[in-house]
This record gives structure tokens, sequence and C-alpha cells, in this order.
């Protein structure tokens, strides 16, 4: 026995020294005018070994394939570079000399540097790199966004099932305020005529999440106001790669994750799915299943077709009632299921494709096709303060002693049920052109969107009905036409004017079939045209340190059962405009990279929502009149890594904003909100 062990140990120390002493290893630095480049991709073309550059832009590759290969090296802000590499391992460190490309803005590439594009964005801009979501393991993307400097997340029930976002001092509530996208395409329920936030994209299938907040947001649209939110998906991988997680904890929580991909000639494929429960998650429970695939197609070094396909199901216990402020003083309520019950449907099927084709060096066409439906079924039971109301369940909540300090429930029912189709398409041009002797680039294009939205209100006779009789019933429409522009020009090496220019022509519609639970024939329509301008300007005062600054119009249409009242009247409501203006220098000061920015937005009529989601009584709107977002953000990342070949990816981050928002109305107080993130 003692002889079998000892031959044991010795095979392995023996196999262990076999394999250490013929590991290869390629290093090498990538370099911009004799300047190591920091945080860019280096891969051996057509594998998925490779590595990213520390800090002094220096990499190593183990084990890298016998024989020549092809380096790809690709950073954010450079041109990507190709090099050819003999006998690796054996020519010890090489040198890679990368380019600029100082009109990279189409998209961001996550896993490159920081230093680059962003010296060329005339605004503020934050990025979540896959390494960030993966050191964090969140349970949803309010975790991560959280640390972003300007951003202010409001969970909801816990789990992040829908997202509340708020930039600089907007309302939050459902993100309304802000455009989410995913892979540069919108993900709200209806973009124009109901951008509430029912549906969240999984944190688990992200490979990134970038915020862009200055007059950048001109080029998306139709929310130019609080910024843009852009949830980042993975390509297939170069080879066949795939893993299957599973978390599991307290409360009933758990959540399984499996993923396969592959590249196959010319054809790439990525399938995901991710189960998610939760038992008693706080006060919630649900369970959600998320399909999703991506089929990448090379047809040619020129063309390249994306094309993604997403299933949805959600069902949790999610409502609207919570604890009155006498149970919360009491105390000992916290995860109390008032309305165990309620039932929030979410069922979502899209369907996007993107296609970019390259004419030549300084012409390409980026097209974009999407189409999605969503169904939002809410059964939530009715409730009172009133102790002497009629059609009680008998059930109470709260200590009846206090004033307010009890909810008694109802024996009945509302199910507001509601199916969104929206469908879209956008081509959009980019050009590199000289004027005048100045290296320009010019981006343009339209975008045709419809959306529908079909609403009934069932009202239920018992505590726990799922069908009872039709209170309302109404369809809404919206046919939108946009139109964009934005230009670059390098004025100097150090000075770069980036202006633009989007317009917005809406027409909307509204039907209602049934109200109060009485037919009707009720309908109107009713039209809004806006032009949303923006302009910019980068200095770069050396490699290390640059001011920016822009200004823009900020724009959000009305919603159309806003614009349009119950009685069919067209109010003529005006769209949320507002002027908003930002300066901020970003920096790299040794190895930490620091942006600090501030700002100010003036409304000249901002609109705030009466709804229950935000914890009002019944709905409308509030007209805040002229109000006024001023504050300032800072945000500073650095590598604690002194050494590439560190097991351990180690980083400091820290966010802080300052936001002072005043109300010109004596209905609404000064409010100053300073929050922090390390």
């Amino acid at each position: 026995m003692q002889k079998a062990i000892i031959i044991a140990i010795l095979t392995l120390f023996l196999n262990n020294t076999f394999a250490t002493s013929f590991t290869t290893e390629l290093k090498g630095k990538v370099i911009h005018n004799e300047t190591g480049v920091p945080y860019v991709s280096v891969q051996v073309k057509g594998t998925t070994i490779g590595c990213v550059t520390n800090f002094e832009g220096e990499f190593s590759i183990e084990n890298p394939p016998a024989g020549e290969i092809a380096l790809l090296v690709n950073g954010m802000g450079y041109k990507t570079g190709e090099y050819q590499i003999n006998n690796p391992g054996k020519n010890g460190a090489i040198l890679l000399k990368l380019d600029k490309d100082e009109f990279y803005i189409d998209e961001v590439l996550v896993t490159g540097s920081q230093v680059g594009a962003l010296r060329y964005l005339p605004g503020s801009v934050s990025f979540i790199q896959p390494k960030e979501i993966k050191a964090s393991s969140p349970v949803s993307a309010n975790e991560v966004l959280r640390a972003v400097p300007g951003v202010h997340i409001l969970d909801e029930e816990g789990a992040g099932l829908r997202i509340n976002i708020g930039i600089r001092g907007l309302d939050p509530d459902k993100s309304r305020s802000v455009l989410v996208l995913e892979d540069g395409m919108p993900v709200a329920l209806a973009p124009y005529g109901e951008p509430e936030m029912y549906y969240s994209p999984n944190i688990e299938r992200m490979n990134g999440i970038e915020i862009l907040k200055g007059n950048g947001s001109i080029l998306f649209g139709p929310q130019t106001i609080g910024g843009v939110v852009n949830y980042i998906t993975a390509d297939p991988s170069a080879d066949p790669s795939g893993f299957i997680s599973f978390k599991t904890g307290t409360m009933g929580y758990n959540n399984a994750y499996a993923r396969f991909s592959n590249t196959v000639n010319n054809i790439g494929f990525d399938v995901n799915y991710n189960r998610k429960q939760a038992e008693n998650f706080g006060p919630t429970k649900f369970l959600l299943h998320d399909i999703n695939s991506k089929l990448l197609l090379n047809f040619s070094p020129k063309s390249r077709l994306n094309l993604k396909m997403s299933i949805y199901d959600e069902n949790s216990n999610s409502t609207y009632l919570g604890l009155t402020q006498a149970i919360y003083n009491e105390g000992g309520n916290d995860y109390l299921q008032i309305a165990p019950d309620d039932n929030l449907h979410i069922r979502r099927y899209a369907l996007s494709a993107l296609h970019r084709y390259e004419f030549n060096s300084k012409l390409s066409l980026r097209t974009s096709m999407f189409g999605y439906t969503t169904t939002r079924n809410w059964k939530r039971q009715d409730f009172t303060y009133n102790p002497n109301a009629s059609g009680l369940t008998g059930i109470v909540h709260g200590n009846e002693n206090l004033p307010d300090g009890a909810i008694y429930m109802r024996n009945s029912t509302g199910q507001r049920n509601r199916q969104f189709e929206v469908a879209g398409i956008e081509p959009r041009l980019s050009y590199n052109y000289y004027l005048l002797g100045m290296n320009s680039k010019i981006d343009a294009g339209t975008r045709f969107l419809f959306e529908k939205a079909y609403e009934q209100r069932v009202n239920g006779t018992k505590a726990n009905a799922v069908s009872g009789n039709l209170h309302t019933d109404e369809i809404r429409t919206g046919h939108t036409f946009s139109t964009f522009i934005q230009n670059k020009t390098l004025l100097t090496q150090a000075l770069t004017a980036t202006v633009g220019l989007r317009t917005e022509s809406i027409r909307y519609e509204r039907e209602i079939f049934r109200t109060s639970g009485k037919d009707t024939l009720i309908g109107n329509n009713t039209n809004d045209f806006a032009i949303i301008p923006g302009a910019g300007l980068n200095y770069n005062l050396n490699e290390n340190m640059g001011l920016f600054t822009g200004i823009h119009r900020g724009y959000a249409p009305p919603r159309t059962k806003d614009a349009i009242s119950n009685s069919g009247a067209d109010l003529e409501l005006e769209a949320e405009k507002s002027w908003n203006y930002e300066l901020g220098i970003r920096s790299d000061i040794g190895r930490a990279h620091v942006e600090v920015s501030a700002f100010y937005m003036n409304f000249e009529n901002q609109v705030i929502p009466v709804s229950e989601s935000s914890g009002g009584h019944g709905a409308g709107l509030i007209n805040g009149g002229e109000t006024t977002h001023s504050g300032a953000e800072m945000s500073l990342y650095m590598p604690l890594n002194t050494r590439y070949s560190s097991k351990w990816d180690n980083s400091f981050n820290l966010s802080a904003t300052y936001v002072n928002s005043v109300f010109s109305s004596d209905r609404y107080i000064l409010h100053k909100t300073p929050t922090g993130s390390a």
C-alpha cells in the first residue's frame, strides 16, 4: 500500500515537472507612440487563446499554438491590428504597434481600454466590463449599476425583476426617463407610448453594460433626457465552449445557468438558458425562464449578419401593496406578504437582426431590424384602509388601534392585462472624409417604429378570481419616424468638435371600446414633432488628460394614454423638454483612471406621472413646471495588480454623485441627494 502511494506521488510529481518544462510563453508589449497601451485584447486568431494587457501594455500568453500564428490586437479607440508571428515562445518579447482610430463611436468593445474612444466622446460615459460582472456575481443588474456615478437605483421587490433607474436626479420609477437598450435595440414595453421597464434584461447573460449621459444620446432616442443604458451580450466564441453554473441560497433561492457557444466555418452560434426562482425573497416569490440564442453569419470580410432570438417567461407575486408608515414604524413586518395571491405574468418573445456592410474603408452601413411582443398580465387583490367598507374578506394586516395602522383586504380583484407589439428598422451610414483638410466622420440614419398596446381591466368578484367582468378595453397605436445625423471633426490633433441633430415625428391613436363597464366608441389621434440638437467639444491636454463639454436638447414624448384623455379628448400635451449641459475632465494618474464631470439640466416643463408603482394613489400627471437639476459626478478606477500573471484580478473602484434638484412650484421643496459607492 505504501509502495503504491509513493509511486502515485512520484508519478504526479513527474507529470507536473514534465508539463512545466515544456510550457511555452509568448510575451510582448502593445504600444502607441512608444507608450504602452493598457487593457487591450491580444488574441490568437481563430482560437479563444488570448489575454488582456496590463497597465503598462505588457501581455503574456501561455502555450500558444506552434508554428506561424496571427495575433489580433483589439482596443477601444485604436484600429484593430493583425500581426504574423513565427515560432511563438522562442523569439523573446515582441513589440506590437497600434494606430489610433479617432472616430470609433459605432459600438463599444467592453474588453478594450477606457483610454481611447473616451477621449473623443463629448460626454460622460461609464462601462461595466465582463470581469466586473463576474467578480460581483450579482443577483440582478441593480448591484452593478448602483456603482455608476449619477445613476440612482430603486429596488422594487429585491430581486431586480423590474429595474428602476434614475439618472442625475430624475424619477427612477420604472426607468421611464431613461432609454434602455440591449445590443443597441429598445426593450421597453413601448418605447414611445409606454416606456416603462416591466421587463428587465437578465444580468446572467450580459457581457457588459454601457451608460451614456452626454449629448451622444441623440443618436438613439426617443428618450434623450436622462441618458442611455445599453446591455451588451456576448458574441459566439471561435471554438467550442460552454459551462453550467448553479447558485443556491436561503429563502428558496435557486439560479441555474447554462451556455454553449461555437463557430463552424463562417457560422457562429451561442445558446443560453437561465432558470431562476425564489420562494420567499423578502416578500416576493418568483420563477422565471430566460432562453436566448444568437447566430453570427460571416458572408465575407465586408458583410456580417447577427441574428438573435429571445424567450422570457416570469411568474411572480409582485404587488404594489406595501406597508403603511404606521405598520413600518411598529416594526416586525419587513417581509410581510400582504397580498400573497397577487400574480404578475410577464411573457416576451423577441427577434432581431443586425447587418453590417463595409463598402470600402470609408463607408459602411449598419442596419438593425427588431420585433418583440410583451404580455403583462397582473392580478391584484383589492384592499382598503376603511374598516367599515363592504366586501371585506376579514383578513387584516397591521394594528387596527393605530391611525392608518391597518390594511383590510377586499373579496375582489382587478386583472390589469396588457399586451404590447413593437417592430422597427433602422439603417445607419458611417462615412469618413476630409473637410478642408481635417479628418471627419459623419453618422446618419433613419428609424421607422410601430407599436401597439392592447389593454383590458377585468374585475373579479372573489379574492382569488382569475377572471370576471370586463371593465375597460382599449387599443393604443403609435407610428414614429426618426432621423439623425452627427458629424465629428478633428479640428487639430488635440481638439475635436461634434455636432448632431435628431428629429422625432410621432402619430398617436387611442381607441376606447369599453370604460367603467359600459361599451363605448371613443377615439382620437394626435401628433408630436421635435427637433433635438446637440454639440460638444473634446480637448486633449496630453495623452493622459482631456477635457470635454457638451450641450443637447433633452426630450421625452408624452405617453399615448396621457396625450388623449379617457373621454377621447386631445389634451395637446407637450413633450417633456430640457436643455442639458455638461463639463468634465478625464485623466490617467499613474495607474488610476479618473473622470469628474459637472452637469446642469434645465427643464421647461417637467412632467411627473402619478402612479401606484411610485407610491401614488390613482393616476394622472403632475406639472412640475420649470425645474433644474445640477450636480457633479466622480469615478475612480485603479488596478491593484502589479503583474499580468497574477491569479487574482484586484482593482479599486470609487464613485460619488451630488444632485441638487429645485422645483419652481411651492408644492415641492429643495431636495439634495448625495450618494456614493466604493
